[in-house]
């Protein structure tokens, strides 16, 4: 198993940082362990720090008042989540729960606010992945309002298949469930969708893995985010 400094010094956030920063990193992380369906944080806890996913799996999630559930983002390994609050020194706006038996390293927010201000290239580092996370936040928001559920889909199978460096095919590390509260929609809807793309010989689906037969008509579908029916 690799240590904690093995671990900090190949998260992305802290790319490019010497070792003496690495170090110091180190020594702030605490590593937590966290069971499949136990719950990391709920909406409104005090914003007291953020957590990097070492291994496993943590979806972001909230929940209307009738008591619908709308994920927002998962989480995978190397990736911080709940970072917005160790600037804002505000609660956390949703809840995270670990989705597969997860380890995570948390950074307390005092400590780490005390690194970065001494530390410019940490705080770029910082700003390039909150960037990145408001512009996968506002795409969402684009996919959600503005498409019907198959471009949701043909949108998200590409996203994965760039984000897994793979052409022609993808895997799917959550449930169908999970995927269709994440692409605002019922388990039912996206079981049919799928069975559609396959029909229309856009994708082939082979347990958990996806291969793209037509990418081309996928990034067609994607882009223009109509019904299947209309497309």
């Amino acid at each position: 198993m690799k240590n904690v400094f093995e671990i900090v010094s190949a998260v992305p956030l802290f790319d490019g940082l010497p070792d003496e920063q690495l170090n110091d990193i180190r020594k702030i992380a605490v590593s937590k362990h966290f069971n499949k369906g136990e719950t990391i944080f709920s909406e409104g806890d005090p914003g007291n720090g953020f957590y990097v996913v070492v291994e496993g799996l943590v979806k972001i999630y909230k929940v209307s008042s009738e008591g619908k559930e709308q994920i927002l983002h998962i989480f995978g390994t190397g990736e911080p989540f709940g970072e917005v609050p160790v600037f804002t020194g505000q609660p956390f706006p949703a809840n995270a729960e670990a989705i597969a038996g997860s380890r995570l390293l948390f950074f307390p927010r005092v400590d780490f606010v005390d690194l970065i201000t001494g530390n410019p290239s940490l705080s770029l580092s910082m700003l390039a992945v909150l960037s990145m996370r408001l512009r996968q936040f506002t795409v969402q928001i684009e996919n959600l309002s503005l498409k019907e559920v198959p471009g949701r889909l043909a949108s998200y199978l590409l996203y994965l298949a760039d984000e897994q460096g793979k052409e022609d095919s993808v895997r799917l590390d959550i449930s169908k469930s999970q995927l269709a509260s994440l692409l605002g929609t019922i388990p039912e809807t996206l079981s049919r969708i799928f069975a559609k793309m396959t029909d229309m010989e856009l994708i082939a689906v082979s347990g958990r893995k996806i291969k793209l037969v037509n990418r081309p008509g996928l990034m067609h579908l994607a882009e223009h985010g109509k019904n299947l029916t209309t497309s």
